[in-house]
C-alpha cells in the first residue's frame, strides 16, 4: 500500500507541476532519485505519465488520465449543468454538439457529445484530444486566459495542421482579440479538413474558463451568412451552463 500511495502522490505532483524533472520531484518528496525514477517509469509504462516531447527529461500527464477523466466528469456538476442546454442547442441547429475541457495548455479533451440526425455529420470520440490553437473550442478557452498563458503556448511552438491554421503568433493573437469581441470562436478547416465548428467558453465566477461548448459540422453545410446566428446560439448556451454552475 505504501508504494501505491507514493505512486499516486507522484502522479498528483506531476499533474500540478508538469512538465517536471526527476530532480524536482526528488526535492519535493525527499525520496531517493532511483525510487522516483522507478515510479515514473512504472507509471509511464501503464500510460499514466509520458515524457515531454520537447524535453524528454521532463514528465507530464499521459493519455490514460485523459481517457479516464471524461468518465469521471459524467458525475460532475459541469456535466450535469451542461446536458440540457446542449440538448436544446443540438435541437436548434441540428448539428453535432460537444463539450470539451482544457488539459492545462496541452490540449482540449472531449467529455460529452450529442449527435445530430444528419446522415453525414462530424464525429468526436469521448476522450479525443485536440490542440488549443487550432480548434474553435481551444481558442475559446485561450481567449479567456491571461496573456502570460497565451505567450507560454506560443513559446512552445504552434503546429500547422492546414493552410489556414493560425500558426503565426500574431495571427493567433489577432484571432483571440476577435473572439473576445464577438464572444465565440470559429474554426473553418483549421484542424481537420472538411470540419468546421463554432465554440464559446463556460466560465466560473472569477471568469476562468472551465470548458468550451461547440457546434461542429461538415464544411459542406457551413454557411458564412449564418455564422453570427450560430455563434450567438453557442455563446448563449455557454452562458446558460455557466449560470447553472453558479446556481443561477
Amino acid at each position: 500500500m505504501k508504494s501505491v500511495t507514493r505512486s499516486l502522490r507522484i502522479l498528483e505532483a506531476v499533474a500540478q507541476h508538469q512538465p517536471v524533472t526527476v530532480g524536482e520531484l526528488t526535492k519535493l518528496f525527499g525520496l531517493p532519485k532511483s525510487t522516483v525514477q522507478r515510479t515514473l517509469v512504472t507509471l509511464a509504462e501503464s500510460g499514466w505519465l509520458r515524457a515531454n516531447r520537447r524535453d524528454t527529461t521532463r514528465w507530464e500527464i499521459g493519455a490514460r488520465v485523459l481517457a479516464v477523466r471524461p468518465a469521471a466528469l459524467q458525475g460532475s456538476s459541469l456535466f450535469a449543468a451542461a446536458r440540457e442546454p446542449m440538448i436544446r442547442l443540438r435541437d436548434t441547429v441540428n448539428e453535432t454538439i460537444h463539450l470539451s475541457v482544457p488539459d492545462a495548455l496541452h490540449s482540449m479533451v472531449v467529455v460529452d457529445r450529442l449527435d445530430c440526425d444528419h446522415p453525414v455529420r462530424t464525429f468526436h470520440t469521448i476522450g479525443d484530444t485536440s490542440p488549443l490553437h487550432a480548434t474553435a473550442a481551444g481558442r475559446a478557452i485561450l481567449a479567456q486566459l491571461p496573456n502570460r498563458d497565451v505567450e507560454e503556448l506560443v513559446a512552445q511552438g504552434l503546429e500547422r495542421f492546414s493552410d489556414t491554421t493560425p500558426a503565426d503568433p500574431d495571427e493567433l493573437r489577432a484571432e483571440l482579440d476577435r473572439i473576445r469581441t464577438h464572444g465565440y470562436a470559429v474554426n473553418r478547416n483549421q484542424y481537420r479538413p472538411g470540419v468546421c465548428a463554432l465554440a464559446a467558453p463556460v466560465l466560473d465566477e472569477s471568469g476562468t474558463p472551465l470548458a468550451a461548448v461547440a457546434v461542429s459540422m461538415p464544411d459542406s453545410r457551413y454557411d458564412a451568412d449564418r455564422e453570427s446566428e450560430w455563434g450567438g446560439h453557442v455563446a448563449g448556451t455557454a452562458k446558460e451552463i455557466s449560470g447553472r454552475l453558479l446556481g443561477g
